[in-house]
């Protein structure tokens, strides 16, 4: 049996900076309203015509592979983790074994948006726990810049999102004692079209519906928030994951050196570190700079933190994010 180790980290975001401010001569908005809810001062945007989810993940995982100081045919497995394909098929994973010109290693894509990364993390866990892989890249990335209702209909959602890419390289670690400890996942699916985008998609509205019905008023294909009905949620889920996280280890708050939680909103964020009473040297938050990156938050600003010194060798890092479907998840890490 063995564990898992996060052996390389790297990140990418586009040079595009979007503030607030300059939301706010697009649509009906200001610079304090933002911050006041989400903590969010500027995001990253593609240009249009630059980047892909895909190629930002190219970069942060090229990042990755020299970091873990492994070559690139040393991958055994990738793991993609997105809400913004560049295609509806086939997924970015393949076109990441394409462009980095990986052998033909198996690629597999997660769907679980804010909670993307760890449940990608999770699958590679199990499959370096098994025995199966030695090195798998796991990748988290979206490009949303391209799909927001940027105008003040979508203000609520559309000032909260932007663009970016992280990756790691998770290894075999044959010391137990050292690496993922331990990931937990969980859905409330309940709740799904509360944190949706419904198309297009084939059970309800196509491509087809939408250009027959030809409506400008159709909101079907930006995304939708129930905001106050997520943060209820997200403060009792992300509470409840991390506790099920470190008494599965028999550890307790007072053991984290560093949490790193999906960006999501500040204000959550600053919720929960109130909660477990931790100093603002044990959580890492970068939300103010890049907004919410969904699937990219958590390898970015795992791999911030790590950059600034901020996490060293016999730390206890814990990841945890809430998102979408609803889902949920946290994993244990001894750095």
């Amino acid at each position: 049996m063995y564990n898992s180790k996060i052996t390389g980290l790297g990140y990418f975001v586009p040079e595009n900076v979007v503030t607030n401010d300059d939301l706010a001569k697009v649509m009906d908005t200001n610079d304090e309203w933002i911050q006041e809810r989400t903590g969010i001062k500027e995001r990253r945007h593609v240009v249009k015509g630059g980047d892909t989810t895909t190629t930002m993940g190219v970069k942060a995982a090229k990042i990755a592979i020299e970091r873990a100081g492994i070559d690139k045919d040393d991958i055994d497995f990738i793991v993609f983790a997105t809400l913004s394909p560049d295609y509806y098929f086939p997924g970015p994973g393949v076109l990441v074994q394409r462009d980095l010109g990986i052998k033909t290693v198996g690629a597999l894509d997660v769907r679980n948006q804010c909670s993307g990364f760890i449940y990608a993390l999770s699958v590679a866990d199990q499959y370096i726990k098994s025995g199966m892989y030695k090195n798998i890249l796991v990748i988290g990335s979206e490009l949303h810049s391209h799909g927001l209702d940027m105008t003040t209909r979508g203000r609520s959602v559309s000032v909260i999102f932007g663009d970016g890419a992280g990756a790691a390289v998770v290894s075999r670690e044959e010391d137990t004692s050292k690496g993922v400890l331990s990931t937990h996942l969980h859905s409330e699916g309940q709740h799904a079209e509360e944190l949706s985008l419904i198309a297009p998609g084939m059970g309800k509205r196509w491509v087809t519906d939408i250009i027959d019905e030809n409506d400008p008023n159709d909101e079907s294909y930006f995304p939708y928030m129930n905001g106050q009905f997520v943060f209820k949620n997200a403060v009792v889920r992300f509470s409840e994951v991390i506790m099920e996280g470190l008494k599965a280890n028999d550890l307790t708050p007072s053991d984290i050196n560093m949490l790193v939680p999906h960006q999501a909103n500040l204000r959550i964020s600053q919720f929960i570190q109130k909660k477990f009473g931790l100093g603002d040297d044990q959580v890492f938050n970068n939300i103010m700079k890049y907004g919410n990156t969904t699937a990219a938050s958590i390898p970015i600003a795992l791999t911030e933190a790590w950059e600034n010194g901020k996490i060293k060798e016999g730390d206890l890092v814990v990841l945890a994010a809430f998102g979408s479907g609803f889902t949920w998840g946290s994993a244990i890490i001894k750095w």
